[in-house]
């Protein structure tokens, strides 16, 4: 299928820096540490753009989740 889909772009090392404004260096660690998703390709890390977004919104969820819990409604 010519058209691939956003959701299937692979990004590397400095993209995924850039998109969560960190540096390289940051990447690495946490893509060793496997605090990340990614993959090795050739000694080269690659991460899915998908998994990357799915990982921000469990980040997210995990630093809010305790607020919502204790509200008295």
């Amino acid at each position: 299928m010519p058209d691939e889909s956003v959701d299937a772009e692979i990004l590397t090392i400095k993209e995924v820096a850039l998109y969560l404004k960190v540096t390289e260096r940051t990447i690495y660690r946490l893509a060793a540490d496997k605090k990340i998703p990614g993959f090795k390709v050739g000694g080269a890390w690659r991460f899915s753009r998908k998994e990357i977004d799915q990982w921000i919104r469990r980040q997210s969820e995990d630093q809010h989740g305790d607020a919502g819990e204790h509200d008295d409604k």
